[in-house]
């Protein structure tokens, strides 16, 4: 440590905040908490830190702090500031906006239900998450057959002239059309929605009951009568038990397994003292960590990025700012949340069981470090990348003779393809064989929506081609305001890289672990580009010879192409087979049809 950072720390007030140790250009480094930072600071000054801690402490050449009233305050302000700065030293957590919720619109007139990944302070309610993302749609099918909540987006005024299908199918009280619904009976469906997706089901029943009985003596036997199903229905889902809860007796069991730099932890969701689900969080760093160093990191930063608290926080090993934490937590919650070290009983048995998971996951996620491993840590070398590059997204495009132009994007995430994760763009602009220009409109439409619905970029884009394509993606993300996210080209013939902040493109050994990652990643979005430039080439030639056969359209083309696989399949189909599909009558025409097209016009 500097000598002008080791006299900044004698200076510093006892009272509570949060501390910054910042690089020679002024940039955050590490941003910590304390509830004195006179004191905890003052631990930096001596030896014997965990080796990240080490190389902070090495490249610090300024501290700078800021008071804060309370040591749950300098928590929530710590995680503000690591959000927002990203300091390189800190433990970011990077994946809990991809997990689904389910929000209720509060805000609207007649609230709906909808599928989210991003929590917004838009005045809805939010409840989840839900693990796996299936549940999340299936509670949403739930709450509209049991609550009859809408799912559409439409503005409701009352003034539609019929309703939807959802109407009809007793999915939706019809608040789109004058007179299917009052707004206060929609109030209480909301109502018991709200109270059925916090999992309060003992409340809820007993109001329902109450309901069913004031139908009963009021003679109104048919919504007695649906009340009492409604009852039926929640009792059974309650012993699914497959929603989440913000409250009664449930809890978050954390595991830890830590390797060297690897990390992996395991969180067993337990409502109702029955485990449910499990999240899993990885990390991988430049240096050694403990747990409780990684925990006390962690733990803050996931319960800031949801709006669902649990009532216990059961933790293999004691973390820094315990305290701060269960009081930071329990002023979110409105009630007592308490963190716990369990050191026997059933409690400390399922913290064991959590640090199993967390073991057999950090197994799972880095066992196949080989090439794949030593590919990521050659990039990060290559690139001047802050960490490991755990997702890579690369693009390619393919087109013949400038028509009917695709761009493809393929995943790798953490060495391995996701193809899941696979995308590909019908190029609406394109004039022409224009490379760079089809590659700036599938990076933008491509990130505009991410940003959207995740908020993160990845942590490294590929593209294919040299120099002006690597332009043209650059371009595409300066519009978003995101040029900060790695781009790197990788050009065929020479197999050079071509790198923003280079003149020069770099060329590496062929064998080089880096390379032969980047060359997988590319000849993969090169085959899913002409995959999908071949299926959307057949596709259009066998709509434009079909197009002359009155009765055929998209749905009929969908069923030949289905079952014939192209335009040839279709030509060289028998009379019987055509008529199986299409009808005696339809089947004969098209057969007639087909006879007179010149095979010069069917796709090669």
């Amino acid at each position: 440590m500097q000598a002008v950072v080791a006299s900044k720390v004698k200076a510093l007030p006892d009272r509570p905040g949060i501390y910054i140790f910042k690089d020679d250009s002024g940039r955050p480094l590490y941003v910590g908490k304390a509830n004195s930072l006179r004191k905890r600071v003052a631990s930096y000054l001596k030896a014997g830190h965990e080796p990240r801690l080490e190389a902070m402490l090495s490249a610090a050449r300024d501290l700078d702090y800021l008071v804060t009233d309370s040591g749950a305050e300098a928590l929530l302000l710590e995680n503000n500031w690591i959000k927002r700065k990203r300091p390189r030293y800190n433990i970011l957590l990077r994946d809990d906006k991809t997990y689904p919720y389910l929000k209720l619109t509060m805000g609207d007139e007649y609230p709906r239900i909808a599928f989210t990944r991003k929590i917004r302070n838009d005045g809805g309610e939010y409840f989840g998450p839900y693990l796996p993302g299936g549940i999340a749609r299936r509670a949403i099918k739930l709450i509209q057959k049991l609550f009859q909540i809408r799912v559409c987006t439409i503005e409701i005024d009352g003034k539609l002239p019929r309703p939807c299908l959802y109407y009809d199918m007793s999915r939706c009280l019809g608040p789109c059309v004058g007179g299917l619904t009052s707004l206060d009976a929609y109030a209480t469906a909301v109502s018991e929605a709200r109270l059925f997706l916090q999992g309060r089901s003992d409340e809820l029943l007993r109001s329902l009951r109450r309901s069913m009985k004031t139908a009963s003596d009021s003679l109104e036997f048919e919504e007695a009568g649906r009340l009492r199903d409604l009852i039926a229905e929640v009792e059974s889902a309650s012993q699914r038990r497959k929603l989440s809860s913000t409250r009664g007796e449930d809890a978050d069991i954390f595991g830890v397994a830590v390797r060297g730099a690897n990390a992996a932890v395991v969180i067993l969701v337990m409502r109702g003292g029955q485990v449910l689900d499990r999240r899993e969080i990885f990390w991988e760093g430049a240096d050694e960590i403990t747990a409780e160093r990684l925990l006390s990191e962690l733990v803050p930063q996931i319960y800031d990025r949801t709006t669902f608290i649990p009532k216990e926080v059961h933790l293999p090993v004691p973390i820094e700012g315990e305290e701060e934490l269960a009081a930071w937590l329990s002023d979110r919650k409105s009630e007592k949340v308490y963190v716990r070290l369990p050191a026997r009983g059933p409690k400390a048995q399922r913290i064991e069981l959590a640090n199993r998971n967390a073991t057999l996951a950090h197994r799972r996620r880095f066992r196949a470090g080989g090439p794949s491993r030593a590919g990521l840590e050659a990039l990060r070398e290559h690139l001047g990348l802050d960490g490991l590059a755990q997702r890579i997204e690369g693009f390619d495009i393919s087109n013949f003779q400038g028509d009917q132009t695709v761009a493809s994007m393929v995943v790798c995430e953490d060495g391995r393809m996701r193809k899941t994760d696979y995308r590909s763009f019908n190029i609406r602009g394109a004039n022409g064989p224009d490379d760079t220009a089809s590659l700036r409109e599938a990076i933008f439409r491509r990130y505009r929506r991410r940003l959207d619905e995740v908020g993160e970029m990845p942590d490294l884009i590929l593209i294919d081609g040299g120099r002006g394509q690597l332009n043209a993606g650059m371009r595409a993300l300066a519009e978003l305001g995101v040029e900060e996210t790695p781009v790197v080209a990788l050009a065929k013939r020479e197999e050079e890289l071509y790198m923003v902040d280079r003149p020069e493109p770099q060329r590496l050994p062929r064998k080089d672990p880096g390379l032969l990652l980047l060359q997988m990643i590319r000849d993969e979005a090169h085959r899913f580009a002409v995959d999908r430039h071949r299926r959307r080439r057949r596709r259009d030639v066998l709509k434009s010879s079909l197009d002359v056969v009155p009765g055929i359209g998209p749905k009929r083309r969908r069923l030949l192409l289905r079952r014939f696989g192209s335009l040839t399949g279709v030509r060289n189909a028998e009379l019987t087979e055509l008529q199986e599909v299409l009808g005696e009558n339809l089947g004969s025409r098209l057969h007639q049809s087909l006879q007179n097209v010149p095979a010069s016009r069917e796709s090669r």
